[in-house]
């Protein structure tokens, strides 16, 4: 399985609708998150979209993108009957490699701060809510490593 990269102003109608089904699946029905997950960023040439697919849709996912200067990450999922494959992880370790020497911050829900920090995130400021889910800042510099 391969991972699909993609510039938001590259996605196509396809890609845009089967991105916004697993996020829905995950964070909307699943989490039952209380803010609206489309942002304005997607479509943005600055993002950039990476997820791996099946014949059902995307497995899992997230987006980076540059803001202020500083890479973030986001809007990691995966599908319920895709978890404990690695997938995840394999999509955070493509950003890595992509973009590895730079700092990249990211808002994690409080409960995945030790699954992130085996990246190298370390906590950077307290806890906060976000979307009615307990969140931590996250931040892996070059130097963490």
């Amino acid at each position: 399985m391969s991972i699909r990269i993609v510039a938001g102003d590259e996605l196509t109608a396809q890609d845009v609708y089967d991105i916004w089904k697993i996020r829905d699946a995950v964070f909307a029905v699943e989490q039952q998150c209380d803010e609206e997950d489309v942002d304005g960023r997607d479509l943005l040439p600055t993002m950039t979209h990476l997820w791996f697919a099946d014949e059902d849709g995307p497995t899992s996912y997230l987006r980076s993108y540059v803001e202020d200067g500083v890479r973030h990450i986001g809007r990691v999922c995966t599908r319920k009957d895709q978890r404990r494959k690695g997938l995840s992880g394999a999509l955070m370790q493509e950003c890595h490699r992509l973009w590895g020497d730079e700092t990249i911050v990211l808002n994690a829900q409080a409960y995945l701060e030790d699954w992130y920090g085996r990246y190298g995130y370390v906590r950077s400021g307290e806890n906060y809510m976000e979307a009615g889910i307990d969140h931590v800042p996250m931040t892996r510099t070059p130097k963490d490593l």
